[in-house]
Order: structure tokens, then sequence, then C-alpha cells
């Protein structure tokens, strides 16, 4: 009786982490993930050193981590059934890693040290699944948690949203010791903890200074179905839609943003303005809005001819090699740059993994699916202004994002198409996500989704203007022009380039600690 009391405490336990985790990725606050992990650090705590309490404690992690998976990320089992199978695997890894590490440690040094290394390592795990070229998925870094809390995450300017997944672990651990030692000095502790960054955001938020310089820019969402019309044989319609659309465009805007893969007609890599959807965007620019440039989602091939030397994604034709880009295409810019790849590509439906290692043993070209893919951010400019083309897995990854500003991007563009996971969380946490890179970036941002979020964000994440799901049309606002670089688009992640150093001599000095105490040179 004892006993089954016991497991019915520690799976209330492991439930209630998972529902305090999943919470945020719902537009209910991130707030709950300040005590999230309290109840799975409980269970630690019970618990002692040998290797079964070990292998009882990684299970009822696994079971809270997985839990958080399934809860945030189901509806990607929509359009790629294996997608949240293989991304819950690979996420709860990572966190397992990062917590048991601090488990095993706990029960064998001092508190401090193994504090340190839950914070170090589970910030050290977030970083490397952001940072891997493969099998990557960074939906719930817990720093995404706080996309509908703006206001609280200002800093995010210096950290990146890095920072609030530090600020969740502090804020757990010091809960956590106030909870047990109800000192007062504890307890003071942890609200500073607590409270100290909210009040510091709360004071960028409220004395920050917008740019005067402005530029108008209108966003379409022309709420083409993903599954029945976006890929079928509607060339014609689908162009009409758009020109339909462009009647509602400003003749003063300066940029109008289509969103991904909006051109029906796939476009040359090498002359992707010599085409007939490109001829037909200039026309209706010279009719509507004669001194505006046009952003447009578009998928283009580029020919590899004999003799050449193909890339590692490209597929075999009857003689040749050709690539298939996920691209974005300038018609009427300033630049001579017209043209962006797309640089993150999501697994499974854009890219095969390994495919470096595969293509030693087996040609891989020809496999549906494997798209091409740029390392740099190309800028678009127009009137003096420059505009940074993101397409939409872009918006995930702060540092891929920031280096479009560091290419010189004034005003960041998303384009994006959210219609293949139906009306659910998902398409409402990406645009939510494009407001944390605004703080990290302090870029504007115009977004324009297929259909899903089309809107406006401000620099300091506030959201202006918005298309919700399967609304049809035209957005136009004047937005911030700004140049100045925040910290986190100098440095990129640095929190977790320095977790990562300070997790490896946590565990040095971990393994020297256990080895004098094992040879008796300290208590």
């Amino acid at each position: 009786m004892i006993v089954v009391r016991f497991m019915k405490q520690k799976l209330l336990y492991t439930l209630l982490s998972a529902l305090l985790l999943t919470v945020g990725w719902y537009g209910g606050g991130g707030f709950t993930m300040l005590v999230a992990l309290l109840p799975l650090l409980e269970i630690s705590r019970g618990y002692g050193s040998s290797a079964r309490d070990w292998w009882r404690m990684a299970g009822w992690a696994a079971l809270a981590f997985v839990l958080w998976n399934v809860a945030t990320i189901w509806w990607v089992w929509i359009a790629a059934p294996i997608g949240p199978i293989v991304a819950t695997i690979f996420s709860t890894f990572w966190n397992l890693v990062a917590f048991m590490l601090y488990h095993y440690v706990s029960k064998r040094a001092r508190k401090a040290v193994a504090y340190t290394l839950l914070v170090s390592s589970w910030i050290f795990t977030e970083y490397c699944y952001i940072s891997a070229e493969v099998l990557s998925f960074p939906w719930l870094t817990l720093g995404n948690g706080f996309s509908g809390d703006v206001w609280a995450v200002q800093w995010y300017e210096f950290t990146g949203n890095l920072g609030g997944s530090l600020w969740v672990l502090l804020s757990n651990i010091a809960i956590f010791e106030a909870w047990h030692n109800r000192s007062r000095w504890s307890v003071v502790r942890a609200g500073a903890v607590v409270l100290l960054p909210i009040a510091v955001s709360l004071a960028m938020y409220w004395s920050y200074k917008p740019s005067e310089r402005l530029v108008k820019v209108s966003v379409m969402q022309p709420n083409v179905d993903c599954y029945e019309e976006k890929f079928s044989d509607n060339a014609v319609w689908q162009m009409q839609n758009i020109g339909d659309l462009f009647s509602s465009v400003p003749r003063d805007t300066r940029v109008v943003v289509l969103p991904e893969t909006a051109l029906p007609e796939r476009l040359n890599d090498d002359k992707p303005l010599q085409s007939g959807n490109i001829l037909t965007l200039q026309e209706l620019v010279e009719e509507q809005c004669a001194d505006a440039m046009v952003v447009a989602g578009a998928s283009t091939i580029k020919f590899y001819p004999k003799g050449v030397v193909p890339s590692e994604t490209a597929r075999r034709g009857d003689g040749y090699y050709y690539d298939f880009y996920n691209s974005a295409v300038a018609v009427n810019s300033d630049s001579d740059s017209n043209l962006h790849h797309k640089m993150r590509l999501v697994i499974g439906v854009e890219s095969m993994p390994f495919t470096n290692i595969l293509n030693k043993f087996v040609d891989l070209g020809g496999i549906t699916g494997q798209l091409g893919r740029n390392d740099k951010a190309t800028v678009f400019e127009k009137g003096g202004v420059k505009f940074g083309p993101a397409i939409c897995y872009e918006g995930i990854y702060g540092d891929c994002f920031a280096r479009f500003v560091r290419e010189g991007a004034d005003v960041m563009l998303v384009m994006s198409n959210d219609g293949w996971w139906g009306n659910t969380p998902g398409h409402r946490r990406l645009f939510d996500f494009c407001r944390l890179r605004a703080i990290e970036t302090r870029r504007a941002i115009a977004r324009s989704a297929n259909t899903g979020v089309s809107g406006f964000i401000t620099p300091r994440g506030d959201v202006t203007a918005r298309l919700d799901w399967e609304q049809r049309g035209v957005l136009s606002e004047e937005v911030e022009v700004r140049d100045n670089k925040t910290i986190y688009v100098l440095y990129g992640d640095w929190l977790g380039r320095l977790a990562t150093l300070v997790t490896v001599l946590i565990l040095l000095y971990y393994s020297a600690y256990r080895i004098r105490r094992r040879n008796h040179l300290v208590d």
C-alpha cells in the first residue's frame, strides 16, 4: 500500500511538471515554467544514489518530457506523421541528458555544484539542439515559452531566448530552495530571481524610443489551401488571386510582401526575373504602386551542366544535375541581390538528414523533399532601406534570423506557409516566436503567410495589426527603420557557448572532486 501511494504521488508530480511546462505553448503565458521543474526536483530529492534509483528517476523525467512534447507538437502529425515522433525522441534525449547529470551529481557532490551543472548543461543541450545542422527542432527551448509575454523579456536583446531558459532554471532552483529552507534569505533570493528580470524588462519596455524613420510595407494573405489548391494545376487562378489583392495595396507602399512559395511557377535560379509570373508582378506593380519592391516566396531550380560539379543535395537528370530551392525573390529592387535561398530547412520535408555521409555510399540524388540550401543571408534594398527576407522556419532560430541584421537588414520580412497544420496552435506560435526575434534584433517585422497569421510586429515585440486563420486580405503599415545592432545580433548565442564551457569545467571539477574523495584528500 505504501509503495502504491509512493508511485501515485510521483505520477502526479510528473503530470504536474508536464502541464506547467506546456501552458506557455498554448498562449497561456510562460510564467508557469518558473515552477515547472519543482515536481521533478522533488522526486529527485526523494531518491538515493543507487543505480536502480537513477533509472527510476530517469523514467519519471522521461515521462514528463515526452508528455510535454506530445502536448505541444502533436499538430506536426497533420503534415508529417513521423515528425512529432522523431522530434519527441531527440528533444526528450537532450532534456534527459541535462536533468540526469544533475540528479547523478546531486547525490555525490555539493548542492552548488549540482545546481550549476543543471543550469549550464540544460542551456548547453538547448544550444546543441539549436545549432545542429540535422535533426534540429528547437520548438521547446524554454525561452520560447515567453513568446506571449514580450513585456517581461525585453532583455532578450542581450541574451536571446536562451536567457529565458536561464531565468526559468534559476527561478526553479531558487523557489525549490526557498520552499525547503523557509529562511528569510532564501525567500528574498527567490523573489529577486523571479522579479528582478521582470522589473528590468518593464523599464526597457516603457523607455523604448521608436525610430522616427519609417517605411510603408504591405503584406498579403492569399488564403490558398495547401492541400487542395496551392500545388494543383491552377497557376492562372493563383496569379489572379494575387492580382485581385494588389488592388488593396496603397499607392505609396514601398514594399509588398507575398508569402512562402506564393508564385506557382518554378523559377530559373540563374535568371529568376525572367519568368511569366515575375512579368505579371511587374505589371501589377506598375499599375498599382510603381515605386514599390515586391518580395515573394518561390521555388527555384538550378541546373548543373555536364562537367560542372553539382552540390551534395543535387538530383540527377538526363545527363545533368539540378537543385530545387525554397527561395525569396525581389522584384523591382535597387540592389544587385534579388534572390535568397532558405538557410534552415524542415527536417524530413525539405531536408534528408546525414546527406553528406550517405552520399559516400549511395546516390541520394532525386530523393523527394531534399532541397538545396545556402548559408548566406541575402538582403534586398529599396529606397535606401535594406530588408531581410526570412522564410518560415528561419524565424524559429534566433541566430539565423540575426544573420540578416548582420548583413545590414533595417527591417525584417517573414514569408510563411502555415496551412500545412490546419487551425492548430502551430501557426499561432510561429507568429509569436517572431515577436521574440523582433526583440532580439530590435527590428520591425512584416509577416506574410499563405494562411495562418500575417501582420506587423514592432521592434518592441508588440503586434500592431494581424490577419488570422483563413482571413484573406492585405494589411499596410508604416514600420520602423533601425540600423543599430543589439548585443545578441553582434554575438549570437553567446550564452550557449558560455554554458558549454561551464558544463565542461563543472564536469572536470566534479571528476577531480570524486577522485580526491576516493583518496581521502577531502572530507
